[in-house]
């Protein structure tokens, strides 16, 4: 399991262990299989390849095996750890004893990377051997403690998914060296941040995995050294006191990887204080900076809502004001919605509710999975949630999906999440079981009232809304199966033996006696029109249309008009279908828009008359989001003008 919480004295909830659930079909599996089949081996290339990304060559330099200089991102050791998680998660749930042994095979190279104090970071390694003057910790933003941090959570699911403790032991020498840096910081007062904490989940799943107190307690120092940084930033949430957060605010991956390993600190140790500032800055997201794909963090530089006027800072990938949330120029980088989930999960194991595994199913099935072409080779580092054919400006990433990114972050990072969904399926306590993200899987459960049985669920889930539920091998112990219905689900049902009725959006609990018990459940799926609040400047009289969890999109590949001319009239007529891209099936929604008659001589204008325009009605076909970019390049919106009338 990714979050070993079974053990965490104040969650209230824990993962299944990694090989008791499957995804047998659907969304999911596919997913996985894309992973398994073409991105993990793809990004292999990448990370093998020293003309590419440099990472391995860069290991093997450290090592003392090849010739040359350091090259690529300072993060790079970082996202081939990322990888790593994705290639053994898929290798040993496919039993893959190649790739398996190719692990093993870098594990010894970081082994001989590492110095002898335990510190393991290319860029100084190799620094420190050409007399380059690259001095540890020298400049927060070369990354060193966010690399050991993603090398912690790789070492712990090696070692949890193979049994082998290579990994393990050379990330336990790397925390090793932590302690002592982070142990003198203490006594000197001389502290520094470490920008994107991964190693606050790192050094905690230390913990978990060993039962080593050390590493909790290193982690605890970590946190509550935060409050000594000199000059703190708010880019880097360390310019408040950390007990004083209340709001999200600055670069939106530091913001939440940071929440998610104050998350891991509270399941183990219970500061309430830790409790508010998670879920006020949980409340402070969903409410007024998310957007509706759960995008997170909307602006490339913004201005810090922290402060009066001359006390404000620049902060780079912002979470930006309340309601800052443009289309076009929407930054939401996809390492930032990975963290929400990331975030997400950890809220709900402290105390399982239905509205945050709600908002963890939207980043997972929408930006998270637009982060990624449907062939599993292209990648998205920012997350637009509109495309303009043609732009006055120049956006620093570009609008399409590439093979390459320069800052190769996300890819691995969308790997190793995209493999792991199945974790995120159900979540478990001493008497029940927690739905979580829904979709056809076979799940084997040992309760500690010792109830044990196994779970199939069938569905066509996020296509349908259509869930069944049976058990299996039942030992007869009572227990509880808990269903999530989504808030959008306001007209759900349930059918049990005992007969049919309608449920509310929450969680309903089921008690499961018999041994062939089953059960299903209805999710309507018709078409949603969604508002943004008034304050969304950009999405005012517009809306968005939703279908289950899935957002929709306009793709100017499916329409032969500009789709900045159409206006979406009040209860349109809808019909669902599927069509085929990139060899995927995909769900689609044909629906009657309409479209204003406007010369392209005026729309060029930066101002001009309103004029009643003739109006004509067209159909068009949505498609989710997560599928767009996929046909070549086009205009794409989310959000369409509302074409009112009086009553």
């Amino acid at each position: 399991m990714l979050t070993d919480t079974r053990h965490s004295p104040h969650a209230q909830a824990c993962a299944l262990p990694f090989q008791d659930v499957k995804w047998t079909g659907g969304l999911y599996r596919e997913r996985f299989e894309t992973m398994a089949e073409v991105t993990v081996p793809h990004l292999q290339r990448m990370f093998e390849s020293p003309d590419i990304s440099h990472v391995l060559e860069n290991f093997r330099i450290a090592a003392g095996e090849s010739e040359g200089d350091f090259a690529g991102t300072v993060f790079g050791d970082g996202d081939f750890y990322k990888w790593f998680e994705s290639a053994v998660f898929t290798a040993v749930h496919l039993g893959n004893r190649e790739m398996l042994d190719r692990l093993e095979s870098y594990v010894d190279l970081f082994a001989r990377a590492q110095q002898e104090d335990g510190y393991l970071s290319t860029k100084q390694i190799i620094g420190e051997k050409k007399g380059k003057g690259n001095l540890r910790q020298g400049d927060i933003n070369d990354f060193e403690v966010y690399n050991m941090g993603h090398m912690f959570t790789s070492a712990c699911l090696y070692f949890r998914l193979t049994g082998k403790d290579s990994f393990l032991s050379v990330a336990l020498k790397a925390a090793g060296y932590l302690r002592n840096l982070y142990e003198e910081c203490a006594r000197t007062g001389e502290v520094k941040t470490a920008v994107c904490p991964s190693h606050y989940m790192g050094l905690i799943e230390l913990y978990r995995t060993t039962g080593d107190r050390t590493w909790l307690d290193l982690a605890r120092l970590a946190v509550e050294l935060r409050d000594s940084v000199k000059n703190g930033l708010d880019d880097n949430q360390d310019r408040l006191p950390l007990k004083e957060h209340r709001k999200i605010v600055g670069h939106a991956v530091r913001a939440n990887y940071l929440y998610a390993g104050l998350a891991d600190l509270y399941m183990e140790e219970g500061d309430p204080d830790y409790r508010t500032v998670l879920e006020s800055t949980w409340a402070h997201l969903v409410s007024q900076k998310m957007y509706i794909t759960g995008g997170c963090g909307a602006l490339y530089n913004g201005a810090s809502p922290y402060g009066n006027f001359f006390r404000h800072q620049l902060v780079h990938q912002a979470y930006g004001y309340e309601y800052q949330l443009p289309n076009v120029t929407a930054y939401n980088e996809t390492c930032a919605s990975l963290g929400g989930v990331f975030w997400a999960w950890r809220m709900f194991l402290i105390k399982p509710r239905s509205e945050i595994m709600d908002t963890l199913e939207r980043m997972m099935l929408n930006v998270n999975m637009a982060g990624i072409s449907l062939d599993g080779r292209r990648f998205f580092y920012e997350n637009m949630l509109e495309r303009a054919r043609n732009l006055a400006y120049e956006l620093l990433w570009g609008q399409s999906r590439t093979e390459y990114i320069q800052s190769y972050c996300c890819p691995p990072n969308l790997a190793r999440t995209l493999s792991q969904t199945s974790e995120y399926a159900y979540a478990l306590d001493a008497s029940g079981v927690w739905t979580g993200l829904y979709g056809p899987n076979r799940a084997r459960f040992r309760l500690k009232n010792g109830a044990a049985f196994v779970l199939l669920q069938e569905t066509d889930y996020p296509f349908g809304g259509q869930l069944s539920f049976r058990v299996s091998e039942f030992n007869g112990v009572p227990f509880e199966l808990r269903l999530r219905i989504p808030a959008w689900a306001e007209k759900a049902s349930l059918r049990t033996r005992d007969g049919f009725r309608e449920v509310t959006p929450g969680y309903v609990t089921v008690k499961v006696q018999e041994p062939d018990f089953a059960c299903s459940l209805h999710l309507p799926m018709e078409p949603r029109f969604t508002l943004g609040h008034s304050l969304i400047e950009e999405d005012r009289n517009q809306a968005a249309v939703e279908v289950g969890p899935l957002v929709y999109c306009l793709e100017s590949q499916s329409e032969d008009f500009r789709l900045h001319d159409l206006l979406l009239p009040l209860n349109p007529r809808c019909e669902t279908g599927r069509t085929v891209i990139s060899g995927r099936i995909v769900p689609t929604l044909n629906i009657q828009l309409l479209r204003r008659k406007e010369e392209d001589g005026a729309r060029n204008l930066l101002y001009r008359p309103l004029r009643a325009l003739p109006v004509e009605t067209v159909h068009a076909r949505m498609i989710p989001y997560y599928a767009w970019d996929n046909r070549g390049f086009g205009e794409m919106l989310i959000w369409l003008p509302l074409a009112w009338r009086e009553a």
